[in-house]
Parts: structure tokens; C-alpha cells; sequence
């Protein structure tokens, strides 16, 4: 997965922390998650808090 698989890395956040709320998760956190998820396949430096905030916003959408 790359950072623009928002869709795909906020199920894989479901998965993982199916207890977790998302509008809790802090950007430090959520990136620290994201370049430790097992199919994560991107430069760690290229994310952004626009980045951060599309995934979070699925993973949001995905709980619902």
C-alpha cells in the first residue's frame, strides 16, 4: 500500500484496532500505525497531514 491507498490502509486500521476510535488518534500516532501495517510499502517521509487527515476520515467512514 502507498500513502494514497487511503481506503485500503483506514480497513487495515479497522482491523487492527477495531476499539480504537478514530477522532482520537493523533497524527504522531496514526503515522507511526500506518508505516508498521505489514503491506505498507511507501517512503515514510511522503506523508502530510492532508494525507494523514484523508485516511483518517475513511477510517471514520469505515466505523460507521
Amino acid at each position: 500500500m502507498k500513502w494514497t491507498d487511503s481506503r485500503d490502509i483506514a480497513i487495515e486500521l479497522c482491523e487492527l484496532y477495531p476499539d480504537t476510535d478514530p477522532k482520537t488518534v493523533r497524527f504522531t500516532d496514526l503515522h507511526q500505525w500506518i508505516t508498521q501495517l505489514d503491506d505498507f510499502d511507501d517512503d515514510p517521509n511522503r506523508s502530510n497531514e492532508k494525507i494523514l487527515e484523508a485516511i483518517l476520515l475513511c477510517w471514520m467512514d469505515e466505523t460507521d
